[in-house]
């Protein structure tokens, strides 16, 4: 099929249904019949070779492909109206930018990537937070345009991705600023039987931990094991104990004088990477957070410096 045989009428009435998720309402939107509406939908998928739609139960559900064409047509239809909104006095177009980070990420660490678009009035935001697998079963359905992750993962013929590396941060032990003195702690010798929290078994970070602890025959009194990094935040300031955490999950604390770093190994690293698929479109602000990401503190392992404390 050639450009020049794509019906953008039909696409139209396509994205209106995938939009709505219901024919009659699409149909009284456009103006027109619900058949003419199943009409158009079906010349379509005709054209493209491919179903777009299946009914389950009452509604219908988009295929693969339909999400493909779905993300496309948000493209074409979007800056359609974008481009109406500046023949029509808009001073700028908006573009959008879908972000997934992984719940074990610092909340710290993705503000601070995407700091530079914050006053950016022409960029509207959508983060999302969850599984890494269930976000990048997203990023490839063009749900997402980046997923931010402390890991990498799998990639193949049948799942194209390109994980970037952003940066990587040694790992910090901080503890209440009222009890503790900086850096007067060796990681793992001096832990013994102390109250610590943790990060939770899912966290890339935690498996180092327990392995150090284990070669040196360490065994710290863990109090708490948290998958969620804005709840070990509170949790390390708020409860009196240890905590092995990314200083960038506790930054304002560090500021404010709450808590001390009281020790750091080199040998524990989290990394952080962005994901993307390869067949994306190019989004400028997007590539721009990628060539640079935000440039203070942390230690890099490459070209690409990207943490923050």
């Amino acid at each position: 099929m050639k450009l020049e045989q794509l019906n953008f009428h039909h696409l139209l009435y396509f994205w209106r249904v995938a939009k709505l998720g219901h024919l009659t309402r699409a149909a009284e939107e456009l103006h027109t019949s619900q058949s003419a509406v199943s009409a158009q939908i079906r010349q379509l998928e005709e054209r493209l070779g491919e179903r777009l739609f299946v009914r389950e139960g009452r509604r219908l559900a988009l295929t693969d492909t339909g999400q493909l064409v779905l993300a496309y047509a948000d493209d074409i239809f979007g800056m359609g109206q974008e481009m109406l909104g500046r023949l029509q006095g808009s001073t700028a177009g908006i573009t959008r930018l879908r972000v997934g980070s992984v719940a074990t990420l610092s909340r710290n660490y993705q503000e601070n990537w995407i700091r530079p678009l914050l006053a950016d009035a022409s960029v509207v935001l959508t983060l999302e937070s969850g599984l890494l697998e269930g976000l990048i079963q997203r990023l490839v359905q063009h749900q997402l345009d980046v997923v931010l992750a402390n890991e990498t993962v799998p990639t193949g013929t049948e799942r194209p991705l390109h994980c970037r590396f952003l940066g990587s941060q040694s790992i910090s032990l901080v503890g209440p600023a009222r009890r503790w003195q900086p850096m007067s702690l060796r990681i793992p010798h001096d832990l013994d039987g102390l109250d610590i929290a943790l990060p939770g078994p899912r966290h890339a970070l935690r498996a180092q931990f327990d392995a150090l602890c284990t070669a040196a025959g360490v065994t710290p009194r863990m109090r708490a094991e948290v998958d969620d990094m804005a709840m070990l935040r509170l949790i390390a300031r708020d409860s009196g104990w240890l905590a092995v955490l990314p200083e960038v999950v506790v930054q304002d604390e560090l500021r404010a004088g709450l808590l001390v770093t009281v020790g750091q190994s080199d040998a524990l690293q989290e990394s952080f990477y962005a994901i993307t698929t390869p067949r994306r479109h190019r989004i400028d602000v997007l590539e721009r957070l990628l060539d640079f990401g935000p440039g203070a503190g942390g230690s890099s392992g490459g070209p690409h410096r990207a943490v923050a404390t």
